[in-house]
């Protein structure tokens, strides 16, 4: 490889801005933020959503009904000729 064009990959602390977990990683991200975790000081980076507060991974995700969708469709290109073979 050659030396001095790769960015520096070190260890990152990622901070959840909604619940204050952190998680340690390795990232190229330049941020002039540091941190204590597990007593060592990391660079750090805040962010608004992680898996920690993500309702796709927190388990309170709201899934939109789907309910009279295909009929809806049915209905409104039923002059077109088509149809739904369920």
């Amino acid at each position: 490889m050659k030396k001095e064009i790769h960015p520096d990959y070190r260890p990152v602390v990622f901070i959840d801005a909604a619940t204050g977990k952190k998680f340690l990683s390795a990232s190229v991200v330049a941020t002039d933020t540091t941190t204590d975790f597990e007593g060592q000081e990391y660079p750090s980076v805040r962010m608004e959503i992680t898996s920690d507060s993500h309702p796709f991974y927190t388990g309170k995700q709201k899934f939109t009904q789907a309910d009279g969708a295909v009929d809806k469709f049915n209905k409104k290109f039923a002059n077109f000729g088509f149809k739904n073979n369920n």
